[in-house]
């Protein structure tokens, strides 16, 4: 009776924590894949987390797969500088400026650190967090810097998540020293509208994935491995609030790049994705 519960209990957990992903063509499980995508995001002014999902570009070179990373945009404040210049007409505007990112991937087998992968990257869009979305899309320079991919979830309601739905986060909690460090909680509180500094209410949901400086920009997953959310916001371990995915959504539909959370929208190309303007002019 024993052995005959043990196999059944191994059978239950097996079904629980792995799902299968078109990406893979096989059976993955969850806490492999959101190690694999999730990545430690590093200033030379701090650290942060961030989410890697992958596209393919067209470019002039001809199509290459693409890695882009989702991240908060205060995880990024410092390396942003907004200076003046005259234009042909002699009259001031100012121009926005971001220094390279590093992005490092941990590789890890069977549970075990082994090494790790890093590459620059450059900002595409970015959201402030004083009066802004405290979003930020980053692009990595290298080609093809992972195959992985995550995978958002579509919240065809609008409504969030329901109150006590399992969760996961796996982030670089206390920096690259916590890095891919994985924390379970619920969903505790849905629609928490808060005033910023500049009047405006914003969205966001709360929940108890366990937290510390260095998760913000981390992602917020279903036990299925979908993306819901990024972390932004904490005070106290397991009181934390995340941009949802479906706020996420409507600053990428508002700034034209749905294309990041959507694979069904078609990407621009490279050279216009290098174009877009990393800001709103009415932000700075």
């Amino acid at each position: 009776m024993i052995k005959r519960r043990t196999i059944l209990t191994s059978l239950l957990v097996a079904l629980v924590f792995t799902i299968p992903f078109p990406l893979y063509g096989e059976e993955t499980p969850v806490s492999t894949f959101l190690q694999e995508i999730s990545v430690t995001i590093k200033t030379d002014r701090g650290e942060g987390s961030g989410v890697i999902f992958t596209r393919e570009i067209e470019s002039k070179n001809g199509k290459q797969n693409v890695n882009f990373v989702w991240t908060a945009a205060h995880v990024l404040e410092n390396i942003r500088n907004v200076r003046s210049v005259l234009d042909a007409e002699g009259k001031s505007k100012k121009i926005i400026e971001f220094k390279d990112v590093q992005i490092v991937k941990k590789l890890i087998e069977n549970g075990i650190t082994v090494g790790e992968l890093s590459m620059d990257a450059v900002v595409v869009k970015y959201s402030d967090a004083k009066d802004g979305e405290d979003l930020a899309l980053l692009m990595i320079k290298k080609f093809n810097f992972v195959d992985k991919s995550a995978k958002f979830y579509v919240d065809k309601a609008g409504r969030g998540l329901p109150l006590g739905t399992n969760l996961y986060h796996v982030g670089s909690l206390l920096g690259s020293g916590g890095s891919n460090s994985m924390t379970t909680g619920i969903m505790s509180q849905v629609g928490r509208m808060l005033s910023l500094n500049g009047g405006s209410k914003v969205l966001f949901d709360q929940t108890t994935v366990t937290a510390f400086p260095g998760s913000s920009g981390g992602g917020v997953f279903l036990t299925t491995g979908e993306y819901i959310g990024m972390l932004v916001r904490g005070a106290g371990e397991t009181f934390n609030l995340i941009v949802p995915i479906r706020r996420m959504t409507d600053w990428a539909e508002e700034e034209k790049i749905k294309w990041a959370l959507d694979p069904e929208v078609k990407a621009p190309t490279l050279e216009e994705i290098k174009k877009l303007p990393k800001e709103r002019i009415g932000k700075v």
